[in-house]
């Protein structure tokens, strides 16, 4: 019986055929799920002609752009932080600030926290204005009962002496809400002996503010998210209103503003454009950008009336940097100029001149004129025949009488 002898060479050769040929049927199977998985593209004329195209390259849909914010570098160990941010389109797009002109009028803006986002509002509603300074001296936590804690009435004279305002707004009272001390005891809130003491105190501020001789303007405290928070500030305006009025000072009433069509407060509402935006923060006491920008929509009107013109974004600085260039004319290519006295075409003789542009004055009549004639005879001369009032009727001629028979 013979057998066949297989040398070890042929049987690599045949393993090594085997594998490629199992390599290359896994591909395809690959290639024929790949290709299932993908809608079929019908063929076209141009296909046909010039053979097919390769597809587009179409991106993973789940790929995401990597945005831009901070990242993470490590170097020997240390960890350093580097913002890959862009400003945004609209940052950049923003023009800068005007600069303030050196006689811009100022605007001395006194009270509370409440005062401080007022004063926040007026900068960006004057923020354009080249002539309108805004002075903020708020104290967040100041009010008219804690007098030892910052006494106002002490401190505003020498406030307005500092700032020397064109306007003193003042808006204060949001921390009033709390025992009243005096000199003849303690007097508890939302009491009647309380609200009297209050309403001198709130007097002598308005006087002192007077003494100043600087237009004031009170604004009245908003609506707050707690109720009877809210119910106080309305107490509390009424005096604030009969105090500044006693001296012909002004109230702005901002309550609208912060308060639905029932009188109940809002967090979020429109803004000084009509666009609903939120106006306080989530204490519903403090406010947001948009809120002291509308707060001090109300006052911007009155601060304005009182400056006029200098609240306008179209007045600019004038030194040697932009100063118009004055146009260099030519020399006159005449030697003389020969100029003409004016003469006064109702009198001439006023200014030495009896002949207007050289003329010669045309001789007077020796005939009366009808203003003569009218003054020596006492009446006009007759019009002459034809003209509209000639109203003679012309003389008839004379007829012959005949001659009668005698008997």
């Amino acid at each position: 019986m013979e057998c066949a002898l297989i040398s070890p060479r042929g049987t690599f050769t045949r393993l090594m055929t085997l594998a490629l040929a199992l390599a290359t049927i896994a591909t395809a199977l690959i290639a024929t799920s790949a290709e299932a998985q993908q809608p079929e593209r019908r063929r076209t004329l141009l296909d046909l002609l010039f053979g097919e195209r390769q597809p587009a390259y179409v991106p993973p849909q789940n790929a995401q752009r990597p945005r831009d914010g901070k990242v993470r570098k490590k170097n020997n160990g240390s960890v350093t932080t580097i913002n890959t941010r862009t400003p945004s389109a609209r940052a950049a797009a923003e023009p800068e600030p005007q600069p303030k002109l050196d006689n811009a009028k100022k605007v001395l803006v006194v009270g509370d926290f409440v005062a401080g986002a007022l004063g926040d509002g007026l900068e960006n509603a004057f923020q354009d204005s080249p002539g309108v300074v805004v002075e903020t001296k708020a104290n967040g936590s100041s009010g008219l009962v804690r007098d030892d804690f910052y006494d106002w009435p002490a401190q505003l004279p020498a406030l307005v002496g500092e700032v020397k305002p064109s306007v003193l707004v003042i808006q204060i009272g949001a921390n009033d809400r709390q025992q009243l001390v005096t000199p003849t005891g303690r007097l508890d809130f939302r009491t009647d002996p309380w609200f009297s003491a209050y309403a001198d105190r709130v007097a002598r501020l308005v006087s002192v503010a007077a003494e100043t001789r600087v237009p004031v303007i009170w604004v009245g405290l908003p609506a707050f998210r707690p109720q009877n928070m809210t119910a106080d500030a309305l107490r509390l305006n009424t005096i604030y209103r009969a105090g500044i009025e006693k001296v012909n000072g002004e109230f702005v009433d901002v309550w609208e503003g912060f308060v639905d069509q029932e009188g109940r407060f809002i967090v979020t509402g429109s803004d000084i454009n009509g666009q609903p935006v939120r106006l306080r923060g989530n204490d519903g006491i403090n406010f947001t950008g948009p809120g002291k920008r509308k707060l001090a929509f109300y006052v911007e009107k009155s601060v304005r009336r009182y400056l006029g013109d200098m609240t306008s974004p179209d007045l600019v600085r004038l030194d040697a940097s932009n100063l118009p260039a004055l146009p260099s004319l030519p020399p006159s290519e005449s030697k003389a100029i020969v100029t003409t006295p004016p003469i006064d075409l109702f009198d001439p003789e006023l200014d030495g001149a009896d002949e207007l542009l050289g003329g010669i004055l045309p001789p007077s009549p020796n005939l009366p004129t009808p203003r003569d004639q009218l003054v020596q005879n006492g009446r006009l001369p007759d019009p002459p025949v034809g003209r509209v009032d000639y109203v003679k009727r012309p003389a008839q001629p004379a007829t012959a009488t005949p001659a009668t028979a005698t008997p």
